[in-house]
């Protein structure tokens, strides 16, 4: 069982995100903001990290090039998932550390493939 962080300040998809997460046997934690996220990641050490991008003051793709530079929390993977479904917004993700990329709407089996594909074993 991994312990996975939700960084979403949408209640009802962060709910739902969890849903898929605890089926699949992972505990969860969530953060409404980047910046709780942030705070969480560093004092939590989540195996994984799922980040929204569009939210109020830092938004995810800020989040995750402070997650991936700092030295505490570099190594935990950051997979986004976020309504921004361009190229260069996969892209620019990806530049800023994110390991994964998904667009919402959320299909529990990719999602769920995804994170065991990214979790050490």
């Amino acid at each position: 069982m991994a312990h996975i962080l939700i960084v979403d300040d949408s209640p009802t998809d962060a709910k739902v995100l969890s849903g898929m997460i605890e089926r699949a046997g992972h505990r969860v934690s969530t953060a409404a903001s980047a910046e709780a996220g942030i705070s969480l990641a560093r004092s939590q050490r989540p195996d994984l990290i799922i980040m929204d991008v569009i939210m109020p003051g830092i938004n995810g793709f800020q989040a995750t090039r402070s997650l991936s530079r700092d030295p505490d929390t570099s190594s935990i993977p950051v997979i986004i998932v976020t309504t921004k479904g361009m190229d260069t917004d996969r892209t620019w993700g990806l530049r800023q550390g994110a390991k994964d990329f998904i667009v919402k709407p959320v299909h529990e089996k990719d999602l769920i493939d995804r994170i065991h594909t990214l979790l050490p074993n």
